[in-house]
């Protein structure tokens, strides 16, 4: 009942727009083009672009502190490895908000984030007598990817030292890193003017796009992938772990367990949000869906602003690790993922009021 309430608000206040646009002269442009257009450069150049090269940097950092690993397995440098695994893993949850394009036709996703880890055939391919390359753990994507290098580097209990990493193991994540490198290169190339370009998909919509009919249909297929993203962080990433079966957590369920990076995770899931909603990444500060909304509902913009906000805060004050917190700080989780909520039903009513527009 409240999310009707909800919608059939925002609805209203769309309806209003609307009837205002159509006392004007209906020769006009669309007063929404300019903001549309802005909205959707700037989103595809200072937000999804820029953060997939962020991205693909560290993974080429990550690559290479693994490499060094491999000549010189210490625990400083296996330190080194942890700190670049969590620097790669940021720009990655900051771009689950825009899961389509190559990241979804290329398979990506699965490739590099698949969970849980399959240990099975992860230990097949190490007690075998094949040489491990990228090519070989391609063929599995429940064993490559972030999760099986986060496995490999923390171990089950999250306290592996360096002594205990085998050869095998070592040219395992040697090749699980290029192979990780090469599908994030594949989705930076897939974005950038001078590869894929997918990103003129956006920025020609309703003109020379083959995808989006209009820039309604592009900005609708953005504003759903933030949906998307709150949905899966309330419904899936914690409510798995937090309430498994009939209200009892299970830590097995929970991801980036073995690196207590769960709680990160989740903030940056949120940031992806906040960045596209914005159109703000890395000190990039261009338009964003926040134009479109302010310049209609301030009102709505400050709340959407202060949902995200409020979301990020809440995930961010879970005492302690995520693991930990679901068993012996239940409240704070519960809170945490009643605040993603908000921010989900109130974008659910964003996006029909940007359709009415």
């Amino acid at each position: 009942m409240k999310k009707r309430v909800l919608s059939i608000g925002l609805l209203t206040m769309a309806m209003a727009v609307a009837s205002c646009s159509n006392n004007d002269d209906s020769n006009s442009a669309d007063p929404n083009d300019a903001l549309f257009a802005a909205s959707l450069t700037d989103i595809t150049n200072d937000v999804i672009t820029v953060t997939y090269e962020d991205l693909n940097t560290k993974a080429t950092a990550l690559k290479g502190a693994i490499n060094t690993l491999a000549a010189t397995p210490n625990e400083a440098n296996l330190q080194a490895v942890r700190t670049a695994w969590s620097a790669t893993r940021a720009p990655w949850e900051e771009s689950e908000g825009f899961l389509y394009g190559p990241v979804d036709t290329g398979g990506i996703d699965p490739a590099m984030d698949t969970w849980p880890v399959d240990v099975s055939a992860m230990n097949a391919i190490l007690n075998s007598s094949q040489a491990i390359t990228a090519s070989l753990i391609a063929a599995n994507n429940e064993a490559r990817g972030f999760h099986l290098i986060e496995f490999l580097v923390w171990g089950e209990n999250g306290n592996k030292t360096a002594d205990q990493l085998t050869p095998r193991q070592l040219q395992y994540l040697q090749a699980a890193a290029t192979d990780l490198q090469n599908n994030t290169q594949t989705l930076y190339d897939g974005w950038k003017v001078s590869g894929g370009n997918y990103g003129s998909n956006f920025i020609n919509a309703g003109t020379t796009s083959n995808i989006y009919p209009s820039k309604k249909a592009a900005l609708e297929e953005i504003i759903e992938g933030l949906i998307t993203i709150a949905d899966e962080v309330g419904n899936g990433k914690i409510e798995d772990p937090l309430n498994s079966e009939g209200g009892t957590p299970n830590a097995q369920f929970e991801e980036s367990r073995f690196s207590n990076n769960s709680k990160l995770d989740f903030a940056n899931n949120m940031r992806s949000i906040q960045n596209i909603y914005l159109g703000d990444f890395g000190g990039n500060d261009g338009a964003g869906i926040t134009d479109i909304i302010a310049h209609h509902n301030q009102t709505l913009d400050t709340e959407v602003k202060a949902k995200i906000t409020a979301a990020i805060n809440a995930i961010e004050a879970i005492p302690g690790t995520f693991s930990d917190a679901i068993y012996n700080n239940r409240p704070a989780v519960s809170n945490a993922q009643a605040k993603v909520a908000e921010l989900q039903l109130l974008l659910e009513g964003m996006k029909q009021y940007v359709n009415i527009l």
